[in-house]
């Protein structure tokens, strides 16, 4: 973890990755894909030049609406979000934010077992997509 991040090295290419982490996601009837954004073509609409980064948003409002009723400031970091990008070297990174950081950012009492819950999804949702 890296200032409430978890990155992993993926063993696929960029694309490989994406489509993995994606149809994880997809195939998950607990979790829901709100929106794709896909930065570097956004860069590159404006002529701009960007590696390989590309965003998913999902949630679980089952799992998102008692975190952010016990405090709604979880909203400005929920629902979850996984970006992939490709460094310089052709590394493929896969991170999200780390739920027990988001416990004490957000200073949430009273409910580990749903951000257990919420971390443990996203570990295996990530290794999945990592090809680990």
């Amino acid at each position: 973890m890296d200032n409430g991040l978890v990155i992993k090295k993926s063993n696929q290419n960029f694309e490989k990755t994406y489509a993995s982490l994606k149809n994880a996601l997809e195939t998950n009837p607990n979790l829901k894909i709100i929106l794709e954004l896909d930065h570097s073509k956004n860069a590159a609409s404006k002529n701009l030049k960007l590696r390989p980064t590309k965003i998913i948003v999902f949630g679980n409002p089952m799992l998102g609406t008692p975190l952010m009723e016990s405090q709604p400031t979880l909203a400005i970091d929920l629902p979850q979000k996984i970006v992939i990008y490709q460094l310089e070297n052709g590394i493929v990174e896969v991170v999200y934010n780390n739920p027990m950081y988001l416990k004490e950012r957000h200073k949430v009492e009273g409910l580990e077992i749903i951000l257990e819950k919420i971390s443990g999804a996203l570990d295996a949702i990530t290794n999945i997509a990592i090809g680990g």
